[in-house]
């Protein structure tokens, strides 16, 4: 699905990072919800178990680590940025880095919204989910 963006890379990269980590996580979340779902396994507690493994701090930091050296400069200072940011706390049962790492991906996933950049999108995720498959 190709849409316009809804503002510049510059505009985009000038947003608070904890605002677009707040998008991010919405798109990310969609986009694992959408694999899951074309995978074929429609029962819903099985789709949100699977969504809730694949959407959490630790997952996402490490899906970070599998796209980490396929970030452009402008996204790599986005993910560095929103890593860094001060956030009010970090939840419960789980690390601070993974929680700090997740943000920064997150922040990149709505930088590139933000930036009607939809196969960019498509691109990192279907790595971090080609990787997340494999034992």
């Amino acid at each position: 699905m190709c849409r316009e963006p809804v503002m510049a890379p510059r505009q985009a990269a000038a947003q608070n990072v904890l605002a677009l980590a707040f998008l991010g996580d919405s798109v990310y979340s969609l986009l694992v919800r959408e694999a899951l779902v074309a995978a074929g396994d429609g029962k819903a507690g099985a789709l949100h178990a699977r969504s809730a493994a694949l959407v959490n701090a630790a997952a996402q930091a490490r899906g970070y680590e599998r796209i980490r050296d396929c970030l452009t400069e402008e996204e790599a200072a986005v993910y560095k940025r929103a890593r860094n940011a001060h956030s009010a706390h970090t939840p419960k049962n789980m690390s601070g880095g993974d929680y700090h790492s997740a943000t920064g991906l997150e922040a990149v996933f709505g930088y590139l919204h933000l930036c009607g950049a939809e196969a960019r999108i498509r691109e990192l995720f279907d790595i971090i989910m080609d990787k997340e498959q494999q034992p």
